[in-house]
């Protein structure tokens, strides 16, 4: 019987359990979680589970799920080396575990700052983490964030609801500017400063000091004082449990487009996989959900030898206030930037990026209609100019497309 080992608990790992057994596998599967916890959605963390604590739509599966399918999971462990010539893993205790493929989902783990020490600085990467916060975030405290990205500005948005100060500090000059660029990296800051919070931008941090029960944090633009300190600059694949086996690791596990190491029974997806985009012609590692539960799928589905290639419009999403952000693709290489907006007096947008008259990614605040239509046109590669992307008139489904006669009577 073929053993298969799916190391991690997160979305990629139940999304390739699901699709092993969906594809009539067979033979074992052991997943190994250094949670103790089933496999479960972080994006809610920063959101909907920070503010309410309702873990009720939280996992992926239901908990009956995994012995139902004879997938047996092992919770609190962590693999720390893997000898791949041996097909053997060693575990944090001491005992191994081996496989027949292997598939490494381990993820990744906040980025740090060494120099930000104390009883009250937090990151948030897991539930522990979330229910920790959601204890602390009470009315009346103060949370700095330092880092503007997707989670510092959902736990921004969290926090404010819950009736906490909030100060902002980015080293950069706009929101999540790494992500979607320029123009709506000031949307957003514009809508959390509208909801109270404090956005200070292109700010240096010289000092975070614990003093009593308050952190003191120096900036070039002053000095301010809270209860905690969330640092949110980013996270780190974990890769560490491949040193020394040969596999190869450059900011993630180096996969193919069928999510395939360097070794032929070593797979991997999700944050932690750095896989080849063949539609881009370069290498991408994606943090977000979707991709995480469609890659894990692909890389089960080729793990029983499919050879399906993995490539999809990434779509990741985004609430903050009343609002949704959506966005598709990435926005790494384009030359303009076009904006539609359907009521020029309404908050509501959609940005698209472009290059070379195809779009690249697209953004959507309050939008979530022009993302549906504009994933296939992405997808095709089709031309399109900036008027049409410009006129909310234009429907991007039809673009491209041959005009149909009239029908015939």
């Amino acid at each position: 019987m073929s053993r298969f080992v799916i190391v991690g608990g997160g979305q990629a790992a139940a999304a390739a359990a699901e699709e092993l057994r969906n594809r009539e596998f067979d033979g074992e599967i052991v997943l190994l979680s250094n949670e103790q916890e089933y496999p479960y959605e972080r994006p809610p963390l920063s959101k909907e589970y920070l503010l309410t604590g309702d873990a009720s739509e939280l996992y992926f599966k239901p908990a009956e799920w995994y012995p139902e399918n004879n997938v047996e999971v092992n919770f609190g462990v962590t693999v720390t080396a893997v000898d791949p010539k041996a097909k053997v893993l060693t575990l944090d205790d001491g005992t191994e575990q081996t496989y027949d493929k292997l598939l490494i989902t381990t993820g990744g783990r906040p980025r740090v700052i060494p120099s930000i020490t104390g009883s009250r600085v937090r990151y948030l990467r897991d539930k522990t983490d979330a229910d920790r916060m959601s204890a602390e975030l009470l009315e009346g405290t103060t949370l700095v964030v330092i880092g503007a990205g997707f989670v510092g500005c959902e736990v921004a948005a969290s926090a404010r609801k819950r009736g906490v100060e909030v100060i902002v500090l980015e080293a950069l000059d706009a929101p999540m500017k790494r992500a979607l660029g320029d123009d709506v990296g000031h949307a957003m800051a514009a809508i959390h400063r509208n909801n109270g919070v404090d956005v200070r931008l292109s700010t240096t941090i010289s000092s975070v000091i614990e003093t009593g029960d308050k952190m003191v944090i120096t900036t070039d633009g002053g000095t301010v004082e809270a209860d905690y300190v969330l640092v949110a600059i980013g996270m780190t694949p974990n890769t560490e449990l491949l040193e020394g086996s040969g596999i190869e690791v450059d900011n993630g596990v180096v996969v193919d487009e069928f999510c395939r190491s360097s070794d032929p029974d070593v797979y991997a997806a999700g944050d932690v996989a750095n896989a080849w985009d063949h539609e881009r012609g370069d290498r991408v590692r994606v943090e977000h959900y979707d991709n995480a539960a469609k890659q894990g799928a692909a890389a089960a589905a080729n793990m029983l030898g499919a050879q399906e290639p993995h490539s999809d419009a990434h779509w990741f999403w985004s609430d903050q206030y009343e609002h949704n952000l959506q966005a598709v693709g990435l926005a790494t290489d384009y030359d303009q930037v076009v904006i539609r907006r359907e009521d020029p007096d309404a908050p509501a947008f959609a940005a698209f990026y472009v290059k070379d008259n195809k779009v690249q990614a697209a953004f959507a605040l309050d939008n979530s209609k022009e993302i549906l239509r504009v994933r296939k046109l992405i997808a095709a590669g089709t031309e399109v100019t900036a008027e049409q992307l410009a006129d909310p008139t234009v429907d991007l489904r039809k673009v491209g497309r041959p005009e149909r006669g009239p029908r015939p009577t």
